[in-house]
């Protein structure tokens, strides 16, 4: 099972370096050297990595210079998974793992169901089917607090506007804008 583990960036320098946008708690362990993974639909091997102002830089073995990795930028990096394997931080989970709980809000009232995991430059996002309306929520704590794998459901923050567009706060412009 292919797994999210970063986005690629721009390149860096001329010898094919890339800078990457994590999505793994294991970054040691999935850009490790000699580590394959999935690019753009082809298999890349990672050659080297190492951390740099907050990203990590990597060289594929595919990859041989900067018009190579200029084609990659935007490009989503996977890891083939055993589906039975869990991430080892608690608080991080697989998009299997996600994709099919069910949503409530903390009172228990019942929202709707995961229905993917959007891997966006700024976090992550959960796609919620809502009895056939689809609504988005950022997958941060402060808006998802509880996600409990075992019981199958994950709890939102009932914000308003968040779950119900309709119920959003508005937000007067002061006079004489």
């Amino acid at each position: 099972m292919l797994v999210v583990i970063g986005r690629i960036g721009r390149a860096h320098g001329i010898r094919g370096e890339l800078a990457v946008d994590l999505r793994t708690d294991e970054p040691e362990r999935r850009f490790a050297p000699g580590s394959s993974v999935v690019c753009a639909g082809r298999s890349l091997t990672v050659k080297a990595a190492r951390p740099h102002s907050g990203k990590l830089l990597v060289t594929f073995d595919q990859v041989a210079d900067r018009t190579a990795a200029e084609h990659l930028r935007g490009q989503v990096i996977e890891a083939d998974v055993d589906p039975a394997e869990l991430p080892e931080d608690d608080d991080a989970f697989y998009d299997h793992q996600l994709i099919g709980l069910r949503v409530a809000r903390r009172d228990g009232a019942h929202v709707g169901e995961v229905t993917g995991v959007l891997h966006l430059p700024a976090h992550d996002t959960l796609a919620i089917d809502a009895e056939g309306r689809e609504i988005l929520v950022p997958f941060v704590a402060a808006l998802v607090p509880e996600v409990d794998i075992e019981r199958r459901v994950l709890v939102v923050a009932d914000v308003p506007g968040l779950l119900d567009p309709d119920a959003a706060e508005t937000v007067t412009p002061p006079e004489g804008r």
